[in-house]
């Protein structure tokens, strides 16, 4: 079949999403954008329920006004009769989430129990596409429960890794600098060339296994990038070094490059780089294979996640009694959502240690329950950061960057900036009457006592 064939092929039947949290939902909505006929489905009645209400089960920059206007030209519904949708379909598209627990385990099981079951109803011939995230080797297992209930040899399973970033999705998805694709014959890759092509030419072909393991090992290799420059960051901070000025001559240097992943920072949180890691630690326990760099990753990580508490206690002496101010409580800058936010771990922490809290965040309107009856969700920022003795910035959002260290300091004279990336630096942290601190960057007491040694 050639790639024009394939086009016209998938002219006859819609496209059924299947599954419409965060990656379901980007995903629907960009392909109706391209022009396909799109069916949204999901078995949970509650979520689609919402979207017809216009409702996003999470936050996305310009998804709600996508979602209605594709709605309103007829190239996008939603049903909850997700069977009967991957019945109608040309092509079944999984983007079903996984969900990770606290310990960055992922209920794999639950996703490929309900794609498994779904994909028996598909029409022969049909070309499934799998994004959710799952470990390498899920496809393979999908195709072999699939054969124990129907004829697999006429579905055509492929894998393209997810690849968006939150806050930033309907751009990774419409306008991807490449696409990794896994087919495992020449008639499904013109097939999948026909359907990617409206968003890009640029499709790294190769074995469906090779997909699977590639997204796991981008995964892992950032994850290791942000481990490596925040232990580096540590050393910095005890010896009187810059970790940016480091991380810029790391990034000088030709066989690293300019967009190496090497920004001192928070810790990595959310589930995706920890998930990938965990997957792939897990395959190697099956085959008894060392992963000393892997493992090492993840705990260097966990130790990291302390640097606010541990910079905290060293600039304040004590917690107990002492009011904290926080911007920013969602995972990353662009969405809604808390969950594994590491903003909301640090409320816990400090409230737990007899600190009093207030946050602001430019969209989280209410606090989770856990939290509500025990710190205080401001208006506004400096409303949030008024009488505070210390103030950290959890999540990047822009807004933040336009408040002027003389303001801040007319509500919060002498307050601690902690700001772990440097987010802020050019606005608050040039400001010589505001003391400030980044991840890599002695404590100024410590500056003065390391200068004054020198002279």
């Amino acid at each position: 079949m050639s790639v024009a064939e394939a086009a016209a092929s998938l002219a006859h039947g819609p496209i059924c999403v299947l599954g419409l949290w965060h990656l379901g939902t980007v995903t629907a909505a960009c392909l109706a954008e391209a022009g396909y006929d799109v069916i949204g489905a999901d078995p949970d009645a509650a979520v689609v329920a919402e979207l017809r209400e216009g409702r996003l089960p999470v936050f996305e920059p310009g998804l709600a006004e996508l979602i209605e206007g594709q709605r309103a030209a007829g190239h996008l519904r939603f049903a909850t009769d997700a069977a009967r949708a991957v019945r109608d379909a040309t092509v079944v598209w999984v983007t079903f989430d996984t969900p990770v627990d606290d310990e960055d385990r992922a209920d794999v099981a639950s996703v490929l129990d309900a794609a498994s079951t779904l994909l028996t109803e598909a029409a022969p011939g049909t070309l499934v596409v799998i994004s959710s995230q799952l470990p390498v080797g899920s496809v393979r297992e999908l195709e072999s429960r699939c054969a124990a209930r129907r004829d697999a040899a006429d579905l055509a399973l492929t894998c393209v890794p997810e690849n968006l970033r939150l806050g930033k999705a309907l751009e990774s998805f419409r306008q991807p600098d490449r696409i990794v694709a896994g087919t495992r014959n020449a008639a499904v890759r013109d097939r999948m060339a026909a359907l990617l092509s409206p968003f890009c030419d640029h499709v790294e072909w190769m074995g469906v296994e090779s997909a699977e393991m590639t997204k796991h090992a981008i995964n892992s290799f950032l994850a290791t990038s942000i481990a490596f420059i925040n232990e580096i960051s540590t050393i910095c901070e005890q010896v009187g070094a810059d970790a940016a000025e480091v991380a810029r001559g790391l990034k000088s240097e030709r066989r690293i490059g300019p967009r190496a992943y090497l920004s001192p920072g928070d810790a990595f949180a959310g589930g995706t780089l920890a998930r990938d890691i965990a997957f792939l630690r897990e395959q190697a326990d099956r085959g008894a294979l060392p992963t000393h760099l892997l493992a090492g990753v993840q705990q260097s990580n966990d130790v990291h996640k302390n640097w606010v508490r541990g910079t905290l206690a060293n600039v304040l002496d004590v917690i107990p009694g002492r009011r904290v101010a926080l911007w920013g409580l969602t995972y990353k800058p662009g969405t809604d959502t808390l969950r594994r936010s590491g903003a909301i771990a640090l409320c816990s922490w400090l409230l737990e240690n007899g600190a009093t809290v207030c946050a602001h965040d430019p969209v989280v309107r209410a606090l989770p329950d856990h939290l509500a009856a025990h710190m205080q969700l401001a208006d506004d920022a400096l409303g949030a950061a008024a009488g505070a003795e210390a103030l950290v910035l959890c999540t990047p959002w822009p807004d933040y960057r336009s408040i002027a260290a003389g303001d801040l300091l007319a509500v919060a004279p002498g307050v601690i900036v902690i700001d772990p990336a440097g987010f802020l630096k050019q606005s608050l942290g040039g400001a010589p009457e505001v003391r400030y601190v980044q991840v890599g960057s002695a404590w100024p007491a410590l500056k003065e006592q390391q200068e004054g040694d020198l002279t």
